[in-house]
């Protein structure tokens, strides 16, 4: 369901006959479309942290909670607010959505992620966080990553590498679970991760994977990104692969460091809109607070970006 607090940007509100059904037509080029890839035996759930300053220098911590979903032959590694909301879909348990220009609720949703008055802020506090969606072994031997630079969202595929852990003798108990510690270098960052045996699977939350359990909890050094294990569920569940036409494939490389070039400029956090380049044709829906492009939610006031991948 759309929030009522959203206003549809000016160019939405086409004035010309044949305006409105050329925006119906992009709208519905752009349209997301899930395929089911693998089905999940684990659901884990994580609270994920990330210690930062706001645009006027304050500190802050945005948070959010991540959901990764562990199949046979691979998982997937996305927000927990967007894995409730398509459970709700296949349920059936969708609410009555608002008629919008003429589209079914229903229908639009289908091809973006708009929101309720209750989960607009969750996704506020997502968009914060600036958490990829990231498949393991989808396609086999490969890791897909989905991440945005409004308005463009882009693809990468590449050959999945193996992290160098470091396996130690320490061990703690996290969530009721006796944890052992590893540490690993990925791409530019020191993590310490703690994971649970007991819990047979390799996987963890973003690209965090490849040890002899489940990752209970993981954190960068400086303690700027945490992710820890709250919920862990036995539940059968699809895990989902998306494609979409406006989807832009590149190269892991070139995507860190565009996105670093774009967000981490000390600029950015004064004219964020300054930064994002060919949004005139976007779809655009504005509130208070920012505005969703593409369906990807931009602050107004960004926080300073803390990149997960440094290089």
């Amino acid at each position: 369901m759309m929030a009522l607090a959203l206003t549809v940007s000016t160019q939405v509100q086409a004035q010309e006959d044949g305006g409105l059904a050329d925006l119906k037509a992009d709208m519905m080029a752009a349209m997301i479309n899930q395929d089911s890839i693998d089905t999940s035996s684990l659901v884990a759930v994580y609270d994920y942290e990330c210690h930062t300053q706001d645009a006027d220098g304050q500190a802050v911590t945005d948070r959010m909670k991540v959901c990764v979903l562990v199949g046979q032959h691979c998982t997937r590694s996305f927000p927990y607010r967007k894995f409730l909301k398509e459970r709700e879909w296949a349920e059936g348990e969708e609410r009555a959505a608002t008629d919008f220009i003429g589209l079914k609720g229903r229908e639009y949703l289908g091809g973006y992620d708009f929101f309720s008055e209750e989960e607009l802020p969750l996704l506020r506090s997502e968009s914060y966080c600036m958490m990829p969606e990231v498949w393991t072994n989808y396609p086999d031997g490969k890791t897909t990553v989905r991440d945005a630079i409004p308005p463009s969202i882009y693809e990468t595929q590449e050959a999945r590498t193996t992290i160098d852990w470091t396996l130690t003798d320490d061990t703690v108990t996290i969530g009721g679970y006796l944890c052992k510690t590893a540490t690993c270098q990925l791409h530019g960052r020191r993590w310490t991760v703690h994971y649970a045996e007991d819990i047979p699977t390799t996987a963890g939350p973003w690209k965090l994977c490849g040890l002899p359990g489940l990752i209970t909890e993981a954190v960068s050094d400086g303690g700027i990104h945490r992710f820890t294990l709250i919920d862990l569920q036995r539940t059968a569940a699809p895990i989902y692969y998306e494609t979409s036409a406006i989807t832009v494939r590149t190269s892991e490389e070139k995507l860190i460091k565009n996105r670093i070039k774009t967000f981490g400029n000390r600029l950015y956090l004064k004219n964020p809109w300054g930064f994002i380049s060919d949004h005139s044709n976007a779809d655009k829906v504005h509130d208070t607070e920012g505005s969703l492009i593409n369906g990807v939610y931009m602050h107004n006031r960004p926080h300073v970006f803390q990149p997960l991948d440094c290089k």
